[in-house]
């Protein structure tokens, strides 16, 4: 993946707005959402959610297909696999990473 590439897709979801609506359409998987789910499932304005979906289209983050009057965005799975290996390739000098252990609380 280009730098690029990677900024412009990282710039798109550094809004609180279309991260939340990439989030939903990636819950949704591969049968994806109509904008009309989306405005009321995220309780985001129609003319406002029509702004950011089509930021994520230009950032080549979801895709739109039409299925007779309805529009259908979908997250690119691919695209987000390969930012997110694109971001961790290097990731702990090519060692495995292990989460942090969690402290428990002894209350």
């Amino acid at each position: 993946m280009e730098v690029n590439t990677v900024v412009k897709a990282l710039a798109a979801l550094a809004q609180p707005s279309r991260l939340e609506v990439f989030r939903a359409l990636v819950v949704a998987g591969q049968g994806g959402l109509t904008p009309g789910a989306l405005s009321e499932s995220l309780g985001v304005a129609p003319n406002t959610l029509s702004f950011h979906l089509k930021e994520l289209v230009h950032a080549d983050l979801i895709t739109q297909e039409r299925a007779g009057r309805n529009l259908i965005y979908r997250a690119q799975f691919d695209r987000m696999n390969a930012l997110l290996a694109y971001l961790t390739q290097n990731c702990c000098q090519g060692e495995a990473c292990l989460a942090p252990a969690t402290k428990q609380c002894d209350c």
